[in-house]
């Protein structure tokens, strides 16, 4: 199956740096049962059209795979898997262009939120529920312009009528970043086979990549139901969250975090992360990786931080950061403590210097390994805070969350993600490098032999 994307814009080859996918080499991710190949036929000045091939392997496809119940006996061998854009091209697209997706440019942050002209092509599509109708339902209230060929199952037996299959395309002016999310969540929608587990983590999934126009969308609840493959309960979870209220106002800057009977992990290693903070008696602080702002909002409610920083690599996180504050209609003296600045944590930045501590809440594992030399000359020794707090995944909890395969990260765009021994190492090389000490210890519930599903390094600069 093939997606092709294709701009038209002056400067169309500009799209490869959004891509972060170089127009004149062919690259390719690995899949669970397979590979996925991206290249350009055009790159030019005046089109620039990128692709994306699945080549799915049926051999590891079965091995892949539970046996389903079905009246078909040789369903799990005949089948149209290989041949159609679904789950396989969803979890594709999430991995082969990670970045565009999170809307991070490092080298043309203005490109991340400019309105292109796209074209999309996707062969083929599998709609056995809803058809021609329901592919316009889904992606015309989004702004596209749909043009829908059907295939017959034969074209050379006619009476065998017309099949459940469609090239689609697609006509708009999008944000690239939001029409990739578009395609990541609706073309799995469109199918009923899933190739993975459908979970909680799923609920996730839909949440994250659709939050900026799911909830606006007419068919939002058909999309979640399909999407999560009917299932009710996660069904009605993500409806409910869909369509939850606002959670505060500008003024309600809260006292203390609510803690509930089960904390979610994330706010877990921000409250520990908090407190850590707090401990080391810091005045200033910056959170660096700040992403939409979330550890951002928690700091400028303690008195005791006199000067905030976030930083982000990403114009659009720090745009949703500053919505999460309410920066905008922020009182003058709030206002006063707190900045944000876009920047990558790989080169040398002055205005990091000066500050008591600094955050890096689940940072480095987007990282390429190759680059965390520069990354810890930039933190530890040109920065210098006398406190960091760092968090980042255990690799060695992954064998507890059953929807991973073997060697599966948990995220797209993680690079790495280390086991216990490993960050131990890398934090003992730290301090040794770069002057200081540190402590390591569990966030969230730990598991027999596998430890927690998150750890925490926090460095004090010795004594100089």
């Amino acid at each position: 199956m093939l997606l092709k994307i294709t701009t038209d814009r002056p400067g169309a080859r500009d799209l490869s740096y959004l891509l972060h996918k170089h127009p004149d080499r062919m690259q390719s991710v690995k899949l669970t049962a397979g590979q996925a190949h991206i290249f350009y036929p055009v790159a030019d000045e005046s089109a620039c059209s990128v692709c994306l091939l699945l080549d799915i392997n049926p051999i590891e496809y079965i091995r892949s795979q539970k046996r389903e119940n079905t009246d078909f006996a040789l369903a799990q061998y005949v089948n149209d898997r290989p041949y159609v854009a679904s789950s396989y091209m969803s979890v594709a697209i999430a991995r082969a262009f990670s970045t565009a997706m999170n809307g991070t440019c490092s080298q043309r942050p203005d490109l991340v939120d400019e309105v292109m002209p796209f074209e999309v092509t996707i062969a083929v599509m599998p709609a056995p529920k809803g058809g021609e109708g329901l592919i316009r339902r889904l992606f015309e209230p989004l702004g596209y312009t749909v043009s829908v060929l059907r295939h017959p199952l034969d074209k050379e037996v006619q009476e065998w009528g017309e099949s459940r299959y469609y090239t689609v395309a697609l006509r708009g002016r999008q944000r690239l970043h939001e029409l990739l999310s578009h395609l990541y969540i609706l073309i799995p929608a469109l199918d009923s086979h899933k190739h993975y587990w459908v979970s909680e983590r799923e609920v996730e999934k839909l949440l994250q990549k659709g939050h900026s126009w799911l909830p606006d969308h007419p068919e939002k609840e058909q999309i979640t139901r399909r999407y999560l493959k009917g299932l009710g309960g996660l069904t009605r979870s993500a409806m409910n969250r869909l369509t939850e209220p606002e959670e505060d106002t500008p003024d309600e800057y809260e006292n203390s975090l609510i803690k509930e009977k089960r904390e979610r992990l994330h706010d877990q290693r921000l409250r520990i992360a908090l407190e850590a903070i707090k401990d080391s008696g810091a005045r200033t602080v910056a959170d660096l990786g700040c992403g939409d702002g979330k550890l951002l909002r928690l700091l400028i409610k303690e008195k005791q931080f006199t000067r905030i920083l976030g930083m982000d690599v990403s114009p659009r996180e720090l745009q949703k950061a500053a919505e999460r504050l309410h920066m905008d209609e922020m009182a003058p003296r709030l206002k006063e403590r707190i900045s944000l600045i876009q920047g990558a944590l790989t080169y040398r930045d002055k205005r990091l210097a000066g500050y008591d501590a600094v955050a890096l809440i689940e940072v480095i594992e987007h990282m390429d390994t190759d680059r965390l030399p520069a990354f810890e000359r930039v933190v530890f020794a040109n920065a210098k805070p006398r406190t960091v707090v760092l968090t980042t995944p255990n690799g060695d909890y992954n064998e507890v969350f059953e929807q991973l395969s073997a060697g599966e990260l948990r995220h797209s765009d993680h690079r790495f993600e280390w086991s216990r021994e490993e960050f131990s190492i890398w934090v003992d090389h730290v301090c040794d490098t770069y002057g200081y000490q540190a402590r390591i210890m569990p966030v969230g519930e730990e598991a027999e032999n596998v430890g927690a599903p998150s750890q925490m390094a926090i460095f004090n600069l010795t004594e100089q």
